[in-house]
């Protein structure tokens, strides 16, 4: 069953000499519970279509279906209630608030979501505890190692029990032996039934993936199925 279709994507950005098109009519059907890696080099407009598959940007033209909804045509609050309680996201960047312990950082999504304390406390504990991280959940951002905070990343994207994560470069920053760790906890994700979309220029992660998708000059040049996940 098709859970995420896009149809016809283009997006531009500028105007006249500045202009630039980053995506030229993308399609694509993700069934749930896929695994799918999105591949190509740099600049391709690989990182862009996952923030529109996402709702964290909108196309020029074209449309995104998600469970059958035209989420494009959604407005801005609209977009942005059905994306946290659909999606779960892992940048390159991490992205954790300094200021906020691995716990509250991971609380974080629970309280937008007007979760109660004692039920959002209890929860990030437990999601921190299965990303191996149940000895820091005191720590601070800056007290912890690259691959430690991408998991705590990882628990937050995991907060509101999202039926997609959504994954740019969660490897970038990290050396080999943290990035195995990242790409494991996916995997057990991907197991577990919820659908995974990830962006990597790591080859070698794309072994993960029931589907690779290798993008160029913004198109989709090949679609490459797994019929086994590893």
């Amino acid at each position: 069953m098709t859970f995420i279709e896009a149809r016809n994507l283009w997006k531009v950005y500028g105007k006249g000499e500045a202009k630039t098109v980053v995506l030229k009519g993308v399609n694509l059907k993700i069934n749930k519970g896929e695994f799918v890696a999105i591949t190509g080099p740099s600049g391709c407009g690989k990182s862009t279509f996952l923030n529109i598959l996402g709702l964290l940007d909108v196309p020029n033209k074209g449309m995104v279906y998600i469970k059958g909804k035209k989420t494009t045509l959604m407005g801005e609050n609209e977009r942005a209630v059905f994306r946290r309680k659909i999606s779960g996201f892992i940048f390159q960047q991490f992205h954790l608030i300094n200021t906020l312990t691995a716990l509250e950082n991971v609380e974080l999504p629970m309280i937008l979501d007007e979760k109660n304390k004692i039920y959002r406390k209890k929860r990030a504990k437990k999601l921190l505890e299965s990303v191996g991280l149940e000895q820091r959940i005191n720590y601070y951002p800056n007290q912890l190692s690259g691959g430690q905070q991408q998991r705590v990343a990882i628990a937050r994207a995991l907060a509101n029990n999202p039926k997609i994560i959504l994954a740019d470069e969660p490897t970038g920053n990290l050396d080999s032996k943290s990035g195995n760790k990242i790409m494991k906890i996916l995997k057990e994700l991907h197991d577990n039934g919820i659908t995974i979309i990830m962006v990597t220029h790591e080859q070698e992660y794309t072994k993960y993936a029931t589907k690779v998708v290798k993008m160029k000059d913004g198109e989709i040049i090949d679609i490459v199925e797994h019929n086994k996940t590893h």
